[in-house]
């Protein structure tokens, strides 16, 4: 029996956060667990900083639990990520969404027969 192998972790996250949609947001820790990997929230953060830029990923929709951007206030990572948001029309309120309102919630349907894991 010819046996399937399992995307790496990070080839995991970089698909979830590719299925964010445009003016939606997820946090670290949900990317992780929508990937498969349950409290690697911190994974996520260094899965996509060593993603390669031709995936194009809209890595400026992930988001810390507290609805907060998680670069430094008023870094160039942190006045890009909410340019780009805002270009989304998510409203961006001193580093903060309002997860109430822009949290993406995927079609549980729709998310797994998209994984190629």
């Amino acid at each position: 029996m010819h046996q399937v192998s399992k995307p790496s972790p990070m080839t995991q996250i970089w698909h979830i956060v590719s299925m964010i949609p445009k003016g939606k947001v997820c946090s670290y820790g949900k990317v992780a667990d929508l990937a498969g990997l349950p409290g690697r929230a911190r994974y996520v953060s260094k899965a996509l900083k060593s993603a390669p830029s031709e995936l194009g990923l809209p890595w400026h929709r992930v988001i810390n639990s507290q609805g907060r951007i998680s670069f430094a206030e008023h870094s160039e990572g942190f006045i890009e990520q909410m340019q780009r948001l805002r270009s989304e029309e998510v409203i961006v309120n001193r580093g903060k969404v309002k997860l109430s309102e822009y949290e993406w919630h995927p079609d549980m349907a729709t998310l797994v027969l998209s994984m190629p894991f």
